[in-house]
C-alpha cells in the first residue's frame, strides 16, 4: 500500500510548484508577482510544517504508521518551498545584491528569524536519508527535533512581517503549539507506559 501511497503524496506536494509555475507562465501573479510569489512559497512552507508535524499524531490517533513514511517526503518539501521562498527573495526581489540582503538580516527581525529558519532547513535536509539514519542513530533523532524550533521561527516570521494582518499568522502559530502540544503528550505518554 505504502508504495502507491507514497507516488500520491510526492504528486500531491508538488501542486502547489505547478500551480505558481502556471501562474508565473501565464502572467497571472497579478500586479505585484514578486510579493505574490513570496507570499505563496511562504505560505506552502508553513502549510508544509504543519503537515510534517501532524504525522506523530496521526499514527497516534488512527492506530496506523503509513502516516511516519510520508513525514520525509514532507520535510522534503518544507525545505524545498522554503529555498523557493528564500531564493524568490534574495534573487528576483533583490537581484542578489547582497549588501541591502545583510543589511535587512541585521536590522529587521522577521528576515532574520526566517533566514535563521532556513538555515536550521539545512542539516535536516542533508541528513534525510535512511543512510543518514543509521549512520547518526539516536543523534538523528535529536537533530531533526530542530524542526520543532524551525516551526515557531516559521510563524514568528509571518506574525513579524504581518504588520495589519494578523488573524493568518495567528492560526499557523496555534497549530503548530497544538502539534507540538499533542507531541509532548504523546512522548510523556510513552515514558508513562514504557
Amino acid at each position: 500500500m505504502k508504495k502507491y501511497l507514497k507516488p500520491g503524496v510526492f504528486f500531491l506536494s508538488s501542486t502547489p510548484f505547478l500551480i505558481i509555475l502556471y501562474k508565473i507562465f501565464l502572467n497571472k501573479l497579478g500586479p505585484e508577482p514578486v510579493k505574490e510569489i513570496t507570499h505563496f512559497t511562504g505560505e506552502w512552507t508553513l502549510i508544509f510544517i504543519c503537515l510534517t508535524l501532524s504525522m506523530s499524531p496521526l499514527k497516534r490517533f488512527t492506530k496506523l504508521t503509513v502516516w511516519i513514511s510520508f513525514r520525509r517526503t514532507l520535510g522534503l518539501f518544507v525545505f524545498f518551498y522554503a529555498t523557493l521562498h528564500l531564493l524568490t527573495y534574495v534573487g528576483l526581489d533583490y537581484r542578489f545584491n547582497w549588501s541591502p540582503i545583510l543589511d535587512d538580516v541585521v536590522k529587521k527581525k522577521y528576515i532574520f528569524i526566517g533566514f535563521a529558519a532556513w538555515l536550521l532547513l539545512l542539516p535536516l535536509a542533508a541528513t534525510s536519508s535512511q543512510k543518514m539514519v543509521r549512520l547518526l542513530k539516536n543523534n538523528w533523532k535529536k537533530l531533526h527535533r530542530l524542526i520543532y524550533v524551525i516551526a515557531i521561527f516559521g510563524s514568528l516570521h509571518y506574525i513579524w512581517l504581518s504588520k495589519t494582518i494578523f488573524f493568518r499568522p495567528l492560526v499557523y502559530l496555534i497549530i503548530i503549539l497544538v502539534l507540538l502540544a499533542l507531541r509532548i503528550k504523546i512522548k510523556n505518554r510513552n515514558i508513562n507506559y514504557g
